[in-house]
């Protein structure tokens, strides 16, 4: 029976933790940055070398920042990693410089990677040595990217042969696999040792690895044969055998297979843990539902973001570095609404003998943008679970279609009676009518085909797609609205 090293270490020092904790401390926080920095423009109207004023502001900064560091030291690092990332860059490190160096770790494993970025920088050599000496290997991989190489291998230099073959193999899959997340903290036994000897083994550590919910059953070649839930174990006779208790139907996963696939499998389950096994059938590890929330976490942020064609960036960030991010979808984004101009300008004739065109086009642009917005929101998630294949793809088309055209239908109908109210023109609400079932359409049409085309091609299918479908709707719904106003109203 064994469990890696790190599940031995000495529990972490508890600290205070609240749900209000992270906005409170932040308003406290910027509260005395303020008060500090009114003191010390206060100061910087005295006449220059005015010892006695330096001497105040002295005392006023060192009382704020004994205050500060009471406060951070007080709070979960989750809070104070919400607390760095609210502040800007300025601000953050002077925050950051007041944290306990035993909390370093841990704020920067929960800190988003644009943050973390800048508090490496702000560290020198040996506060980074110290603070990631006492990682996990999996803990040290996911940060290894960010840190400076000699620091890696200085680190490296203080693992153990079996926690440095863990660090090694975790940085080579790739970011987005179940190895990257997946920890090697975990409990095995034999499957011919009864659960007496099961419980006197488990007595004996300092602590369970967290999210301990089941132990992994392994031969001597670490070949996983079954599992046992630890709710199994204490109700069952401690002379009974391993084998006899533990489950042999169990979901593991491969170390390549896609963390969001494993999300997908955490959730359809209910999982709390899962196992992780080479192609060799051998125990290499496991993946927590704490490891799962952070994947879900993260792959909605990014999807929120790629919908507006943005790439995750500091609120804080240089302008500079801004723009870079987000003019790209900008320009095109101009270069989409100019073509949808265009379109409307070729029919300056129509729209100038019927004025009230001008006034009823938008709501065609908006109304089948809004309904494409629908269908490419319910296509992305599907995506995401996994749930469109080859043999439904054609399906789903015709549902959304005719679900479109239901709907369409229907709107169409209060739209045409607006028409008519403010036009007086049946011809008009007639128009409106056919030109908003049309554009709901293109919307829908688009709405699948954008994420479905991006993801054939390896793509991310939210990436920008909101920017092509306002262009679609716009361009389209224009020539259709005007082309029918000009064919059936001239």
């Amino acid at each position: 029976m064994t469990q890696s090293a790190a599940a031995q270490k000495p529990p972490a020092t508890p600290r205070r933790l609240d749900p209000e904790d992270a906005q409170h401390a932040l308003a406290e926080v910027q509260e005395r940055l303020r008060r500090q920095q009114l003191v010390a423009d206060l100061v910087h109207r005295q006449e220059e070398g005015d010892s006695k004023a330096s001497l105040v502001e002295d005392l006023v900064h060192r009382q704020h920042e004994a205050e500060l560091k009471t406060l951070l030291d007080g709070l979960h690092p989750a809070d104070i990693a919400f607390i760095l990332e609210s502040l800007p860059k300025d601000e953050r490190q002077a925050i950051w410089a007041l944290v306990s160096p035993e909390h370093d770790a841990d704020v920067l494993l929960e800190v988003e990677d644009w943050v973390r970025e800048s508090l490496i920088e702000a560290m020198d050599r040996q506060d980074l040595v110290a603070a990631t000496g006492n990682m996990d290997a999996d803990e040290l991989a996911d940060l290894a990217p960010d840190l400076p190489p000699d620091v890696v291998a200085e680190v490296q230099k203080g693992l153990t042969e079996e926690e440095r073959a863990q660090l090694l193999e975790a940085m080579g899959y790739p970011e987005d696999s179940v190895g990257a997340i997946m920890d090697f903290e975990m409990v095995r036994v034999r499957e011919d040792v009864t659960l007496e000897v099961v419980l006197r083994y488990l007595r004996r550590l300092h602590e369970l690895p967290d999210h301990t919910d089941q132990i992994f059953v392994v031969d001597r070649q670490d070949r996983l044969q079954g599992i046992l839930p630890l709710s199994r174990l204490l109700v069952s006779e401690p002379e009974t055998e391993v084998r006899a208790v533990m489950n042999s139907d169990f979901l593991a996963l491969n170390p390549l297979d896609s963390d969001a696939d494993a999300a997908g499998a955490f959730e359809r389950y209910d999982l709390v843990s899962a196992p992780v096994m080479d192609d060799q059938g051998r125990l290499i590890g496991r993946v927590t539902i704490a490891d799962v929330v952070d994947v879900m976490r993260e792959d909605s942020q990014e999807q929120a973001l790629s919908r507006a064609g943005l790439q995750e960036e500091d609120i804080f960030a240089p302008v500079a570095t801004a723009l870079r991010n987000r003019a790209p979808w900008l320009l095109f984004n101009l270069c989409t609404a100019a073509t949808a101009s265009f379109v409307a300008s070729r029919f300056e004739g129509t729209v100038s003998q019927i004025v009230i065109l001008a006034f009823l086009m938008s709501i065609v642009a908006g109304i089948g943008g809004n309904s494409g917005n629908q269908t490419m929101t319910l296509i992305i998630r599907a995506l995401a679970m996994g749930r469109i294949t080859g043999r439904n793809l054609w399906q789903l088309v015709k549902r959304e279609l005719f679900v479109t055209l239901m709907v369409g239908l229907c709107g169409s109908l209060v739209a045409a009676l607006f028409a008519w109210a403010i036009s007086h023109s049946v011809s008009i609400a007639l128009v409106m009518m056919a030109a908003m079932v049309c554009n709901m359409l293109v919307g829908a049409s688009v709405g699948v085909l954008v994420p479905m085309v991006r993801a054939r091609f390896g793509k991310d299918p939210a990436m920008g797609s909101s920017v092509l479908l306002t262009f679609a709707t716009d361009s389209l719904g224009f020539f259709i609205f005007l082309g029918l106003a000009t064919i059936f109203l001239l």
